[in-house]
């Protein structure tokens, strides 16, 4: 928040999550509480492998109505809302029309990988794209896409063509639909998340703009985390827009200041491993560099892995399996095949869902199953294939800085105890899940009441000590010699 910005004991303060399958309308106070919370569901198209868009119609009413609903439910407490802030999905992309708002395109999910052939034709500029950015050539960013809008849509052509267009990231097309004043600008997290723009400068890059074959101008303008974006007009109130986030970013701070000895893993459509570097700027061989936030004066970076396929894989294989309430029996699942020494659980699964993420980097990568079973094991096999991931990404970060000292877990994933167990023997480690394993809002919540230095969990979570699981480190090791013979084809 802005040092010259007072707080009050009774202020509150409302955070916008825009996730893969909800919007949600979250009014915390000063103590971390959740006053009022309400949420409108989202669909996700997919239309084939590489597909992902959401409407951006029903996206944005998604939102307005979760804000109404919670605005409603606040009653007269509701005037006492301080400060709002955002935070989306970081990835996702979307052209719209800068003088009506108008959206030319479709939201193009993170999830989406459409461009993935035409991208191997940069792979000579991979190594320059990384030292710019931090990321590494992946259609899953939103370069690419907004290209492909340049070439294939024709509205977004005859807009460029009538200087009406604008494109960038979803968060900047929400901000300029949600705030009276319509602001054409990126926050640092969603920005960078285009591959356009630049770490050193935090800005859109040329030399980047030149290689996508995007002008600049049609870009928003870059500003720092903390901004004032704007008004929210709402059911009679105005309340500031003063903070927009990408999702994992904000995640990181549910519980307070980010904690260098701790890695944190935040789980959902796909689950991210993020370990603190404070001010400096780590750079892995495998691993991204990213900016979580950025004030006037500073900015805050992690080093960051990427699993695409968490919640999104185990979607993907029910669906292909034609299991129903699978959630709701994973528990079970997951129970069944715990082990001590011995076990004849054996399935494995070679995950990659939208793409094999970090650290390996194959955007078509042919999932598959080894070893045959019955349809319960093969769902325990894919969310193995996640606490498999996540261990890889684990040991990548070993290779920058002191292994961390725990694993903070957060996300839907996370209210399965066995997962948080599994985690725990796999990589040694001490788990914490906290009680509120929705960390996004909470962090939002965290920054925009600026950063209160007593920000309790209303109910301390649980720990997860590592036990022996012979069986677990054998199945990883056994799924660790398949993935790199894979890759190796």
């Amino acid at each position: 928040m802005p040092t010259s910005e007072k707080r009050f004991s009774n202020d509150l303060y409302l955070a916008i999550d825009q996730g893969g399958h909800a919007s949600r309308a979250i009014v915390f106070n000063n103590s971390g509480e959740i006053i009022a919370q309400a949420h409108r569901d989202l669909s996700i198209q997919r239309f084939d492998d590489n597909f992902v868009e959401h409407n951006p119609q029903e996206l944005l009413l998604s939102i307005n109505e979760a804000i109404e609903d919670v605005i409603k439910k606040l009653g007269d407490k509701a005037k006492t809302i301080a400060a709002a802030g955002l935070a989306t999905q970081r990835s996702n992309v979307v052209c719209w029309n800068k003088d009506t708002g108008e959206a030319l395109s479709p939201v193009i999910s993170w999830q989406d990988v459409r461009e993935h052939q035409w991208l191997k034709s940069l792979k000579s500029k991979a190594q320059t794209i990384h030292k710019k950015t931090g990321l590494f050539l992946s259609p899953h960013y939103g370069a690419s896409k907004l290209r492909w809008c340049l070439k294939n849509i024709e509205a977004v052509k005859k807009a460029q063509q009538n200087n009406e267009l604008v494109m960038g990231p979803m968060a900047s097309f929400i901000l300029y639909n949600i705030a009276e004043e319509q602001p054409l600008v990126a926050d640092p997290s969603n920005a960078s998340r285009t591959q356009l723009w630049g770490l050193i400068k935090k800005n859109w890059h040329p030399k980047l703009l030149a290689l996508f074959e995007i002008d600049a101008e049609l870009l928003p303008r870059c500003v720092p985390s903390n901004h004032a974006f704007g008004t929210l007009k709402v059911s009679g109130l105005s309340i500031p827009i003063q903070l927009c986030m990408g999702d994992q970013s904000a995640a990181m701070y549910a519980y307070g200041t980010v904690q260098p000895g701790t890695a944190y893993v935040n789980t959902g459509t796909g689950a991210f491993v993020s370990r603190p570097s404070g001010y400096a700027m780590l750079y892995g061989r495998r691993l991204l560099t990213s900016v979580i936030y950025q004030n006037k004066s500073q900015s805050h970076y992690v080093l960051e892995g990427t699993i695409n396929g968490a919640g999104s894989a185990i979607d993907f294989v029910s669906k292909e399996l034609k299991l129903d309430n699978v959630l709701d029996n994973l528990g079970d699942w997951l129970h069944a095949t715990r082990n001590g020494h011995d076990s004849d659980f054996k399935q494995l699964y070679l995950n990659g869902i939208s793409g094999l993420g970090a650290p390996f980097w194959v955007a078509d990568f042919q999932s598959r199953f080894l070893h045959e079973s019955n349809d319960q094991n093969k769902i325990v096999a894919v969310v193995e294939s996640i606490i498999f991931l996540i261990r890889e990404n684990i040991n990548e970060m070993q290779k920058l800085s002191s292994p961390p000292e725990q694993i903070q877990i957060t996300g839907g994933l996370t209210i399965q105890d066995e997962i948080c167990q599994r985690l725990a023997d796999l990589t040694k480690l001490a788990v914490y899940r906290p009680m509120e394993c929705e960390a996004t809002a909470r962090g939002l919540a965290y920054k925009l009441a600026g950063e209160p230095k007593i920000w309790p969990e209303k109910e301390v979570g649980k720990w997860f000590k590592p036990k022996t699981n012979v069986g677990l480190q054998a199945r990883y090791k056994e799924w660790n010699t398949a993935l790199l013979e894979a890759l190796r084809h």
